[in-house]
């Protein structure tokens, strides 16, 4: 029982909980600009996980580890969210950010293996490739290759998206799986909120309309995300293979349709929910090849 909850139950909950980042950030963004939006949901999850770390008496780690943990927030946090929002304010459709950024399972592999010598199997190698293919066919349904709004400056937001999170989780592997998570996830945040900071500052007007729906999205976007999601992935990240733990994401885009379905009533036909089984199949392939070698 206790290898069932841990090799199911915590990464569908970890999926779950980064597909709804996507919803949270639809329903946050038209309240305020990305970086000033995201720098208040920073400063607000570091008051409760500082708050958090007093109670639990938590070890922090030397300037060296913390160095690590900085960089590693950078990546993760910083390139990753700025680059999906910004893409998204610069007119690239939710779904084609979410197809470039679900390219990570497959560039995190190719790192793993260069930087980590990680092997990683024909049958990993497979579920990889299948969870890609699984992915492109819900999208393909869903937006038919018209009116993407593809334009340099999205792309290149999107491209850096797409770095930060695939070189982030193999640096995290590499340098920051010692740390205490709540230690590490404070100084992660805060080293992404510096750049936030910086972003709102030279490139924005930092004007927030705080409606009630930017106070709900914001309360969701801290608790459920900031601070549940990404716990999880630096939990997940210290157990298991960078490259298996990535796969993971290829379950974001079907499980975000289907909730945007159930919030606003977005239809998925036969070919999306087909994607979303090969996806599943893929990811399945990649997943359960641990549990065999381990």
């Amino acid at each position: 029982m206790r290898s069932l909850f841990f090799s199911f139950f915590i990464p569908a909950l970890f999926v779950w909980l980064w597909s709804t980042g996507f919803i949270g950030a639809k329903y946050g963004l038209p309240y305020a600009e990305p970086f000033t939006l995201l720098l208040i949901r920073m400063l607000l999850t570091l008051g409760l996980l500082i708050a958090l770390a007093g109670v639990l008496k938590t070890r922090w780690p030397g300037w060296r580890g913390a160095g690590h943990l900085a960089v590693t927030g950078l990546l993760v946090h910083g390139c990753y969210l700025g680059g999906v929002y910004y893409a998204i304010t610069e007119g690239m459709a939710s779904g084609v950010v979410s197809l470039i950024v679900g390219l990570q399972p497959l560039v995190t592999a190719g790192a793993a293996v260069l930087f980590l010598n990680e092997s990683v199997t024909r049958r990993q190698w497979l579920g990889l490739v299948l969870g890609l293919l699984g992915v492109a066919l819900v999208l393909a349904e869903k937006f038919g290759g018209a009116g993407v709004g593809l334009s340099a400056w999205s792309l290149l937001w999107a491209l850096l998206a797409l770095a930060g999170i695939s070189i982030g989780t193999v640096y995290q592997k590499r340098h920051g799986t010692g740390a205490d998570l709540v230690a590490g996830t404070v100084i992660q945040y805060g080293a992404a909120a510096l750049l936030f900071a910086a972003g709102a500052l030279l490139f924005e007007t930092r004007q927030v309309e705080w409606s009630l729906q930017l106070q709900l999205s914001m309360a969701w976007l801290v608790l459920g995300v900031s601070i549940g999601a990404i716990l999880l992935l630096m939990w997940l990240i210290r157990q298991g293979a960078a490259s298996q733990v990535a796969s993971l994401f290829y379950l974001v885009p079907p499980v975000t349709a289907l909730e945007a379905f159930l919030l606003f009533d977005e239809r998925l036909g036969g070919l999306a929910m087909a994607g979303g089984l090969v996806a599943i199949t893929g990811v399945a392939l990649s997943v359960t090849q641990r549990a065999k070698n381990g």
